[in-house]
């Protein structure tokens, strides 16, 4: 049935695009704007003023969305679309000082950027539990974990033997583990090979990860050596196919080069199902080889645990249904969507059921699992699926620039709403758990082209919120992303409960809550200073004649350690040296550390670069550095 769709669709991917920018191309400009330059949605029932929240209110949903090649997570409020934060994950933020105080800087290890993709949250019972948020790096292979009490970076590892880890961070349904497979297939510990040997000496690693939440550490649980494919959108199963996991592949064909003709000569790729539970029992009873220090299990030599199912071409996405029932896979190649039964995958590994393997994996018969194939008219390029609490569903079509919804148990389609443009992954409120709240849609667009001021050749791509809540689907806001959204996730705001200020912790050795207790403390090169900031003082040594100035000599190791002792909700301090190139945050009550060495001798004012009083400009001091001379 999808042989026969899969031709004409790639004749007319590029005419498709076309035609939906001709289709589409006026949506935004031609319809009547509300004075905020919303789309009018009737009278005295403006978009304006769906999505306004007054002045002492507050959005019922968080939307975290990744920032891609900035390696940031951008925070923000449905449905008033305001971004509220910017929380730095791999790559440094002069703003915050992330990356310049002592701990951030060590996370980044010297790296000064990131690739982030895919947030995921973390769940109990297959519903977000508002505790931490994980995030991948597709340039530089790391994982990390995101403390949601406080938005911040608290962990930072290295993921060996793979190479961006693009297809997400995906949680098991009671966070027991974090898996991350890879988008590039490379020899095991990235040795050199040359691609003559592709088939015979790469591989696609997938890695599962844990997370000690008492000490918000990252540990490598095991890896999986898969067949030397590209992995991409992965989800875990949910209630009763909560022991297993999905994720797609393309370029089974093994191509490497000109990817975009090679790797799409076959008619299918596959769905790799996988259960979790079996794969780490394996590694309970010693089934694994050990590879650069990581237990590495071997698909082709440890049988069980991992099948194949075949879906259509260059899938992008594959989604579990929040009964767990179903999973739904998209190929960007062929004009539909995929249904797949958890139970009929079961019975036919029960039955042995097989169409043969690849690489020793064995390939579960395709009609024997297939639960239905979903063909909207016209609609070209389905990339990612969400879902709301009614048993729908809703997929992107990238190249008809529009978004589906259709009923995932019946396959009927029952509404279409253009975007603009290109859409890829889509948000809906809860909508990757086992209870969707079915009431707004995120659709995160790869292009934008006319919706906003010029700003170059460059333009901001957009994020566009949509209503679900009622029988017809409904254009609320546009807005810019700077730079390409490309996953996120929404979460009611009540789940999060984040800390307005640090407490006080008798076991930091750092920390200093009184003024009197302040000092500076040489140790041959090295001077540790034990400072206080406080509106609108810095003391960092009380005894001094200037308790406000620090006196080194040129060459020495300078440990600053500063504690914000303004236990008050929204007075940051931070904490700059006039020509020294470095800046931190201390939020109420915090301890925060940056060290540096003291290279250029002479004179060098210091400031609280944050806005913290009337006296704020009055808040600094100097930085005095003897020459060596």
């Amino acid at each position: 049935m999808f042989k026969n769709k899969i031709v004409p669709a790639i004749t007319g991917l590029i005419c498709g695009f076309v035609a939906a920018t001709v289709a589409f191309g006026d949506i935004g400009p031609s319809q009547p704007k509300t004075a905020a330059g919303n789309t009018s949605a009737g009278s005295g029932n403006s978009n304006a003023e769906k999505v306004y929240v007054p002045l002492g209110q507050k959005d019922p949903y968080y939307l975290f969305a990744s920032g891609g090649h900035s390696g940031q997570l951008f925070v923000y409020g449905v449905p008033s679309m305001r971004e509220i934060r910017t929380v730095p994950i791999f790559s440094p933020d002069p703003a915050t000082g992330y990356g310049f105080d002592a701990e951030s800087k060590k996370m980044l290890g010297g790296l000064q950027m990131g690739d982030f993709h895919h947030p995921a949250l973390s769940e109990t019972n297959g519903d977000y539990n508002g505790k931490f948020l994980f995030a991948t790096d597709v340039e530089n292979s790391r994982a990390a974990v995101v403390d949601l009490k406080t938005f911040t970076t608290k962990d930072i590892i290295q993921v060996p033997n793979t190479s961006g880890p693009h297809c997400a961070a995906f949680v098991t349904q009671n966070t027991e583990y974090v898996f991350l497979p890879t988008r590039f297939s490379i020899p095991l510990g990235g040795q050199y090979a040359s691609l003559d040997e592709y088939s015979q000496k790469y591989r696609g690693v997938m890695s599962a990860l844990t997370l000690d939440q008492e000490k918000e550490k990252l540990n490598i649980a095991y890896q999986v050596a898969l067949p030397p494919w590209s992995y991409d959108l992965s989800d875990a199963g949910k209630k009763s196919s909560g022991d297993w996991a999905v994720m797609t592949t393309y370029n089974t064909e093994e191509a490497t080069s000109t990817l975009e003709i090679n790797a799409s000569q076959a008619d299918r790729d596959y769905v790799v199902l996988f259960n979790w539970k079996e794969l780490a029992q394996m590694v309970k009873d010693g089934k694994y080889e050990t590879v650069n220090g990581q237990k590495m299990i071997f698909p082709e030599k440890e049988k069980g645990g991992i099948y194949l199912v075949p879906t259509a071409k260059s899938p992008h996405g594959v989604d579990v249904t929040p009964d767990g029932k179903y999973f739904i896979a998209s190929g960007k190649l062929a004009p539909a969507m995929t249904v797949f039964s958890f139970e009929k995958a079961f019975e036919a590994i029960k039955n042995k059921q097989f169409a043969g393997e690849r690489n020793g994996i064995p390939v579960l018969q395709y009609k024997k699992v297939m639960e239905k194939e979903v063909n909207p008219e016209n609609a070209l390029g389905p990339l990612h699926s969400t879902f709301d609490d009614k048993g729908n569903a809703y997929t992107s079509m990238f190249i008809s620039s529009e978004i589906v919804k259709w009923n995932y148990k019946t396959g009927e389609v029952l509404d279409r709403i253009p975007v603009q443009y290109s859409p890829g992954h889509v948000a809906s409120a809860e909508g990757d758990t086992v209870s969707p709240d079915g009431k707004y849609l995120i659709s995160l667009n790869k292009l934008a082209k006319d919706n906003f001021l010029p700003v170059g050749p460059s333009h901001p791509e957009t994020m566009q919120l949509i209503d679900i809540s009622k029988d017809k689907m409904h254009l609320l806001d546009t807005v810019p992303s700077n730079p390409e959204p490309h996953y996120a996730q929404m979460i009611k705001a009540d789940k999060i409960h984040p800390i307005n200020v640090y407490q006080k912790d008798p076991n930091n050795k750092d920390a200093v809550y009184k003024q009197e207790d302040t000092k500076i403390v040489r140790s041959g090169d090295r001077v540790d200073v034990y400072g206080t900031a406080m509106r609108s003082r810095f003391t960092f040594d009380h005894k001094q004649k200037r308790p406000d100035e620090i006196d080194v000599n040129q060459g020495d190791h300078v440990y600053i350690h500063l504690t914000n002792i303004d236990f008050d909700e929204d007075i940051t301090h931070g904490f700059a040296i006039n020509g020294y190139d470095l800046n931190m945050e201390v939020q109420p009550g915090q301890t925060n550390t940056i060290d540096f060495v003291a290279d250029k001798a002479g004179t060098f004012p210091l400031y609280c670069t944050n806005f913290c009083s009337a006296l704020h400009q009055e808040m600094t001091g100097y930085f005095l550095v003897k020459p060596k001379n």
